[in-house]
């Protein structure tokens, strides 16, 4: 007999990374409000060092006039939970480096959110095919409390490097901690090797306190 899909999947599902469980629903965790959406207002940007030295930005009609990308994707909370399976639509971070090239030397962005949260990600994993500025989960908009308009999904790494609610990506050529990682979140977040937090840091693993 098949399993149900609204059953968990058993612990030893090879998508799931060491200490994680499969997760019923979606839950919904965040740090600080729910903003409120402004549709007149709202924009994202790109800026720090792009190539041609000038900040860009999409109003939302703009942004929700480019190209979609759709992506099969897990989310690995640092909490120990996983949501498999995920299909997530939206535009593509590859897509906005083609836009918005970066310029020579840029080895991190940094990924603001409302209310100043941030995520720092090495260029590598932003750039990654699957990391995506989401609008949709699984043919449906996101609802406000799990990031509408646009979350970041990064399935490469634990979720907190995903923001909900961003406004901007900063592109950099040094390395600095992002919101929970200056409160001693793991600085790289790869759920495979359980890179939680910062004491488990190797040299090299992220910019000195």
């Amino acid at each position: 007999m098949g399993q149900s899909k609204h059953e968990p999947l058993p612990p030893s599902d090879p998508r799931l990374p060491p200490g994680q469980r499969a997760q019923r629903g979606w839950p919904a965790l965040h740090y600080g409000p729910v903003p409120r959406f402004k549709p007149l207002t709202w924009d994202l940007q790109v800026f720090g060092a792009t190539a041609s030295a000038e900040k860009h930005s999409w109003d939302f009609e703009a942004f929700s006039a480019l190209p979609r990308s759709t992506v099969v994707g897990d989310l690995h909370c640092v909490t120990k939970f996983s949501v498999l399976g995920n299909e997530w639509t939206g535009v593509s971070a590859a897509a906005v480096l083609d836009l918005v090239p970066p310029a020579p030397g840029v080895t991190h962005v940094m990924v603001w959110a409302e209310y100043g949260y941030s995520a720092n990600l090495r260029l590598a994993d932003f750039a990654d095919p699957r990391t995506l500025l989401a609008t949709h989960r699984n043919g449906e908009a996101l609802t406000a409390e799990h990031g509408f308009p646009v979350r970041l999904v990064v399935p490469r790494l634990y979720a907190w490097k995903g923001p909900k609610w961003v406004r901007a990506v900063e592109y950099m050529r040094a390395d600095r901690r992002g919101f929970w990682e200056e409160r001693g979140y793991h600085n790289l977040a790869d759920p495979w090797g359980e890179q939680r937090y910062s004491y488990q840091e190797e040299p090299g693993d992220g910019p000195l306190r």
